[in-house]
């Protein structure tokens, strides 16, 4: 459409003078689009927003904690892509469709706010925390620079501030970034940026062989770390872990020895403060002892018990940690946060991560703006855009205190005590070690099995449970609960306990529906 449609159009990029005209009533068309005015209608969206946070309160908040909800609405993948309108087609959908859609998406999401999600290292529902979300998602800032994110930027310091007073160092830094994977990454890059400055800018070449160490039990994303840093997979070094799980420190210091001999620079240890299967902490003050004789950086993957500091009765589990160069510790976890919600620490206070990852881009982060340019904290990070992460621990921690805090952590593992005395007592059930922490992994032995030998044959018919079963409670909806085979031992469940709202009964009926689902096997 356009006002003179018979008159050469100019190039594209130009504005025709005779082209931008008014009508009596003022409206102005550029380039054949009207100007004047909004082209979205506010009240409409703004009816869309109230229905549909309605529907959300009354189909996710207020059905969180209802036992008699179904945990999934399973359905196999070629029959929800039937079920869930996912064409985009080229005209919009009216608004009652599109919160039909949302009833089909909340209807067929996996419930882990429900009190029987047991399968990650997650679950349940602050209510503190979601509102937080909202407000992010309402206000929708990104976390770069003080002037577009004033109040994000002091709330991350703050928090912070207060995770490096738990970790227990007087002072440090850090940044909220996507995720445990990311955390072990900064810190992959960051040690190798301490031991070698100039590969910022020459990059890799004429540099000795590096060499990491971490954890038989580590997270895969060190492996993935090593990939993408370009250091190499073999060049991680993967050292032995005792009966429990933990890296034996003996064995790293002969295996640092051994790269020295080949002539290779050993730059960083990574040990493990709750492992993801077996929630294994390694011994810390041994490992930094190995660390301080060989001029190596120390970083902790904290990730799961990183939050096991918040309690005084728990927090001898990470002695040590103050020793550490580096800290990730993700509060998603275990305080609940909500994802993603991820802390990279560090115990420098030299501003090495903005050395390490400046980039100095010069239309954010200009040094003659007229306030404090000290909090334009992004260039610290490797993203440009940042989503306030901090912001919904803040708002939780502010709610709970520190002592509620303490209290989740404190009520978790008592819970996973309750469920292992209980797995004790129960014929078919067994445990495949004393659990250090809220990990309680365990074999369910149905009838058939239970007068076998432990020999081959056993264990590869056992090997078979876990699956069988969990596809069945997948299926009946009745819980979500996670099972893997481990470092030689058949598929076993794990269950993780975290949310508040799971109690003494929900770990009786965990066993009782395993038993149920199995017991024909």
């Amino acid at each position: 459409m356009s006002c003179h449609p018979d008159r050469e159009r100019p190039l594209d990029g130009d504005i025709d003078p005779q082209e931008m005209v008014s009508s009596r009533k003022n409206t102005v068309f550029v380039d054949g689009v009207i100007l004047n005015g909004p082209t979205t209608d506010a009240r409409a969206g703004e009816k869309f927003v109230e229905e549909a946070c309605r529907l959300i309160m009354e189909e996710v908040v207020l059905k969180a904690t209802d036992i008699n909800e179904k945990v999934c609405e399973w359905r196999p993948p070629e029959q929800l892509k039937q079920l869930l309108d996912l064409e985009l087609r080229d005209t919009g959908e009216p608004h009652q469709r599109l919160l039909e859609l949302c009833q089909d998406v909340i209807r067929y999401s996996v419930k882990t706010n429900h009190p029987r999600f047991f399968n990650q290292l997650y679950a349940g529902l602050d209510y503190y925390s979601l509102v937080a979300r909202f407000m992010t998602e309402a206000l929708n800032p990104s976390v770069y620079t003080y002037e577009v994110s004033p109040v994000f930027l002091l709330v991350e310091e703050a928090v912070l501030k207060k995770m490096i007073e738990f970790i227990g160092w007087k002072e440090g830094d850090g940044i909220f970034n996507p995720g445990g994977s990311v955390s072990n990454m900064y810190a992959m890059n960051l040690a190798r940026y301490k031991y070698c400055p100039d590969i910022k800018e020459k990059g890799l070449s004429g540099l000795p062989r590096l060499i990491l160490f971490t954890s038989a039990e580590c997270h895969y994303s060190m492996k993935k770390a090593a990939s993408f840093l370009g250091i190499g997979t073999e060049n991680a070094c993967f050292v032995e872990t005792d009966g429990r799980g933990k890296m034996i420190p003996e064995e790293l210091e002969r295996q640092v020895w051994q790269a020295k001999k080949e002539g290779a620079a050993p730059f960083l240890v990574c040990a493990t403060s709750g492992t993801t299967v077996l929630g294994a902490f390694d011994p810390l003050d041994e490992i930094a002892d190995i660390c301080e004789r060989h001029g190596l950086w120390l970083h902790v993957d904290a990730s799961w018990g990183g939050s096991a500091l918040m309690s005084r009765k728990h927090r001898k589990l990470l002695h040590g940690i103050h020793r550490a160069d580096s800290v990730a510790w993700n509060p998603h976890k275990m305080l609940m946060a909500g994802i993603q919600c991820c802390a990279f620490l560090v115990k420098d206070k030299s501003d090495l991560l903005k050395k390490c990852y400046s980039a100095k881009a010069s239309y954010l982060f200009q040094q003659d703006k007229f306030y404090d340019v000290s909090y334009d904290t992004g260039d610290k990070s490797i993203q440009c855009s940042r989503r306030p992460d901090a912001f919904k621990f803040w708002m939780t921690w502010k709610a709970l205190g520190t002592l509620g805090l303490e209290e989740k952590v404190n009520r978790a593992l008592a819970l996973s005590r309750y469920l292992v005395e209980e797995i004790k007592k129960r014929e078919g059930f067994k445990l495949l070690m004393e659990p250090e922490y809220a990990n309680v992994c365990f074999w369910y032995i149905p009838p058939s099995l239970r007068e076998m030998e432990e020999g081959p044959e056993f264990w590869a018919k056992l090997h078979l449970v876990a699956p069988a079963i969990k596809e069945r409670m997948m299926k009946k909806g009745s819980l979500m609960l996670g099972y893997q085979p481990h470092r030689g031992k058949v598929n076993f469940f794990r269950q993780v306990l975290i949310s508040p709202q799971v109690r003494r009964e929900d770990m009786d009926f965990l066993l009782d529906e395993i038993d149920l689902l199995g017991r024909d096997m």
